[in-house]
């Protein structure tokens, strides 16, 4: 079967939200898929509100424009007021619950709750707040392997943060481990 996923990731800019989308798009591109990745943000980049889209098919993607996806990860209320109805029925969104205040109520899609911002700072790694999240949706949407995944960080963090790469393996297993559906 052909494999297609249209995803959004959208939250406060500063929450990782776009390098989460570039490392998604890196491995999808190791696994010899056709990606896309398009970043969205206010001006005011730690802050404001951030999403990008991420396309990943076995197929030639004709649009990178997308108004319905099949997956949303949400970082904060304004990002679930905004697309939680941009789910397509039968998709799936993954939350964290840090400052939402009002959880998603769709009865037609999957929601599962990752608590991402607290397992961070109990792992003791705030920046790893990103790569639970990645894992999370790795564990109910494996759309790329895990090895790429680290290969991409390889590819989109600079050599000087390289040392964090086990770090940040550790906190995607933690998010496979955490995520659970609502």
């Amino acid at each position: 079967m052909k494999m297609k996923e249209e995803l959004i990731i959208a939250g406060f800019g500063g929450q990782g939200v776009l390098s989460m989308g570039k490392i998604l798009a890196y491995s999808g591109l190791m696994q010899d898929k056709e990606v896309t990745w398009m970043p969205s943000y206010g001006p005011e980049q730690r802050g404001g509100t951030a999403n990008v889209t991420v396309i990943i098919s076995d197929d030639r993607i004709s649009s990178p424009i997308l108004n319905e996806f099949d997956t949303a990860i949400i970082l904060n209320q304004q990002s679930l007021d905004k697309f939680e109805k941009s789910v397509k029925p039968g998709g799936t969104l993954i939350f964290d619950p840090y400052g939402i205040t009002k959880a998603p109520t769709r009865k037609d899609i999957n929601i599962y709750r990752v608590d991402a911002m607290n397992t961070s700072i109990e792992m003791n790694a705030p920046k790893s707040f990103n790569m639970i999240i990645l894992g999370g949706l790795l564990k109910i949407r494996p759309v790329v392997e895990i090895e790429n995944v680290l290969l991409g960080l390889k590819k989109s963090l600079p050599e000087r943060h390289h040392h964090l790469i086990p770090m940040n393996e550790a906190a995607i297993k933690k998010g496979m481990e955490i995520i659970e559906k609502i």
